[in-house]
């Protein structure tokens, strides 16, 4: 089963063997694309296209045209809108107030000279019985005051405009992620910026081997400690690291190195900030967001979009439009969808039940939301990546609009970051080869997914990073090479072990996050009160992996040595064929695309001669955890090759197989 037949597989499951539990559910998801061709067509008229309708960027907002600026702004329930800032001395004066137009628009125009690049400014919304400083909804550039601390937009026209240099790369058959935070990429007790992240960070990407720079925080967010999950200015890059083009500058230089760029939109939910955000924007908490109690996430500190109301759809893929005209990117991973999907946003909830997916508990809003805006997205740019946040498993997420999906290209398969975690708390040695492997292996085959051992979410909040969590306190004193530690040796180990195993069983792509690559010790803290304000755990330390004296050296070079097996052509299109699972010997053997995998977690016991079943050919050692170069034992010789044994039940291969290691073969034919 491949994608792009999920219909087929929901209305004949039997003879497709793909689902047969969405048969009970048919009724549903022909409601769900009903309701999907009805707002669109809600939205469109029938008369335009959705990618045009998800325009607002080029209405809303500061526009200069031709001879003059012209400002709009939707705030139906604002009394009136003036517009000023250092153009007016920061007066509010009469000449600067928008008229109102209907279904709740305000426009302004102004004389060319009025406005220049630089210029600071504000909204002062007034409504019914108050009023207040906003930030446009749709500013493009947005600053705080290093001084006062408040935030203020600023007019963005600079005489030349951006020349790009480079085209987006094609869309790889597979995405290998690497997930990456702009401001904690750097050694120093900063902020980085993205012309360091440009100049310093991509070339390592790049010769890491991934072809997909995955970028958080990018959106505009007033407090730095959300990790940029708290978005208040939708349509403005974060200034904090730099200017718009300046982020320009990056998304160009990627295309040049062969990377594609995508970055976390955050539709899930807005930040609950006022003046700098679209918090009553109008004086009312409900143009935006849903009223009253639904309208707030408890958990997140923040507030919930009303995925039925045209105006915030406008906004929405509107949205999803801008930066890919504006910036070139190349997709999105949606952050939070499980959270949008439900009216429980997925807390305390454990989905045991396909009803969990088809009942009174799914936003049928913000389902129709997800599949127009992957529309949106595919419209017009039919090369971009979604990738969708779920960790629910809601069937069809990652399935076609048009057969009964949601429309993403990807899912993020996060049952497997789990699993590991949860396994990193027991000895390794109970670790479960059948409870291991399924886990790697268990994902819709109709759906494409992205693996990942970790991610950001593992090492924030108390977490550790893998490695950190692996090795514990040993890290502080045993990582060079000329240290022999028991505890390391293990860590190291496992380490090239679980993230062989985790990209080689993938669906259709592998997920890193910046430094975990090469083992990045300790977890993440960004500045606040409670640690005084610190850097120290909101940096990476690029040294560390750039030290041939120390073990993180190896990490790095064997993830790359990975890649290069995950990058081979055709790698991600061959399914995984499950060869033996061997829980006494505790060993798991797989085939993909010609190479073979074999893992020995057993902790002490290495197998001289252990046999499993193959293909005719010869079979090379192509890469192994236990290389010297990777600081293993080197157990083996690099050039190695077997010859499996012919008997009448098939061709059989003895091997070597050291503990805590694993060997990749290549068959030859």
């Amino acid at each position: 089963m491949i994608p792009g037949n999920w219909q087929k597989c929901v209305n004949a499951p039997e003879k497709f063997g793909c689902d047969p539990y969405l048969a009970n559910y048919l009724p549903i998801l022909e409601a769900r694309k009903n309701a999907l061709d009805a707002m669109r067509q809600k939205l469109t008229g029938g008369k335009m296209p959705l990618a045009d309708f998800a325009s607002g960027h080029e209405y809303f907002g500061l526009h200069f045209e031709k001879d003059h600026w012209v400002f709009r702004e939707w705030a139906p329930f604002a009394s009136s809108v003036t517009l000023y800032g250092d153009f007016s001395n920061w007066e509010k004066l009469p000449e600067n107030a928008l008229k109102k137009l209907p279904g709740g628009v305000w426009e302004l125009t102004l004389p060319a000279e009025k406005l220049v690049h630089g210029t600071h400014y504000l909204m002062y919304v007034a409504w019914p019985g108050g009023g207040g400083d906003r930030i446009p909804a749709y500013a493009r550039y947005v600053v705080q005051d290093k001084f006062s601390g408040l935030f203020s937009a600023v007019v963005w026209q600079p005489e030349k405009n951006y020349v790009w240099q480079n085209a987006s790369p094609a869309r790889p058959d597979a995405a290998l992620i690497y997930e990456a935070h702009v401001g904690m990429a750097t050694e120093e007790l900063r902020v980085g910026t993205f012309n360091e992240f440009r100049e310093n960070v991509l070339p390592r990407i790049a010769k890491a081997g991934y072809n997909t720079v995955q970028l958080m925080a990018i959106m505009g967010h007033p407090y730095y400690g959300s990790f940029g999950y708290h978005v208040a200015n939708f349509f403005a890059v974060a200034s904090r690291f730099g200017t718009p083009d300046e982020f320009k500058a990056l998304v160009d230089a990627a295309h040049g190195l062969g990377l594609r760029v995508i970055i976390d939109l955050v539709h899930s939910h807005a930040v609950k900030n006022e003046v700098e955000g679209i918090a009553r924007i109008d004086g009312t908490s409900f143009a935006y967001f849903h009223q009253g109690e639904r309208g707030e996430h408890r958990n997140w500190d923040s507030l919930c979009f009303d995925y039925g109301k045209p105006e915030v759809l406008h906004f929405l893929l509107s949205n999803c439009r801008f930066y890919l005209d504006e910036y070139h990117l190349d997709g999105f991973r949606f952050d939070g969808v499980t959270s949008m999907m439900y009216l429980h946003h997925g807390l305390g909830k454990a989905f045991c039940s396909y009803d969990d997916y088809f009942n009174g508990d799914v936003d049928p809003d913000a389902i129709t939301y997800l599949a127009l805006a992957n529309e949106v997205i595919h419209s017009v740019r039919p090369d971009a990546v979604t990738i969708a946040e779920d960790v629910s498993g809601m069937p069809g997420l990652a399935a076609p609009a048009a057969e009964g999906g949601i429309g993403f290209d990807y899912r993020m398969a996060m049952g497997v970051t789990d699993m590991w975690f949860k396994l990193f708390d027991i000895p390794d040695e109970n670790w479960n080869m059948f409870y291991l492997c399924g886990e790697l292996l268990n994902r819709r085959r109709d759906e494409r997914s992205v693996s990942y051992v970790e991610c950001h979410d593992q090492a924030i909040v108390g977490g550790k990073t893998a490695m950190f969590t692996l090795a514990d306190a040993a890290m502080y004193d045993a990582m060079d090479k000329f240290s022999h530690n028991g505890a390391i040796d293990r860590a190291l180990a496992l380490h090239k072990m679980i993230r062989l195993a985790t990209c080689a069983a993938a669906g259709f792509g592998y997920l890193n996050f910046m430094g975990n690559e090469f083992g990045h010790p300790e977890w993440i803290d960004f500045p606040r009160e409670g640690n005084n304000w610190s850097y120290h755990h909101a940096r990476r330390l690029w040294h560390l992996a750039d030290d041939p004296a120390l073990h993180y050296k190896a990490l790095g070079d064997f993830d790359r040595a990975m890649l290069e097996i995950a990058n081979s052509p055709g790698f991600y299109q061959s399914r995984v064929q499950t060869v033996k699972v061997d829980e006494n010997y505790k060993v798991i053997v797989f085939e993909r695309n010609g190479y073979w995998f074999c893992f020995n977690f057993n902790c002490c016991a290495s197998y001289p001669d252990y046999e499993f079943e193959v293909m005719p050919g010869k079979y090379r050692l192509v890469l192994d955890s236990d290389f010297a170069e990777f600081d293993g034992f080197a157990r083996h010789g690099k050039d190695f090759v077997w010859t499996p044994e012919a008997r009448e039940q098939g061709e059989f291969l003895k091997i070597y197989l050291p503990c805590r290691t694993a060997l990749v073969l290549k068959r030859e034919k």
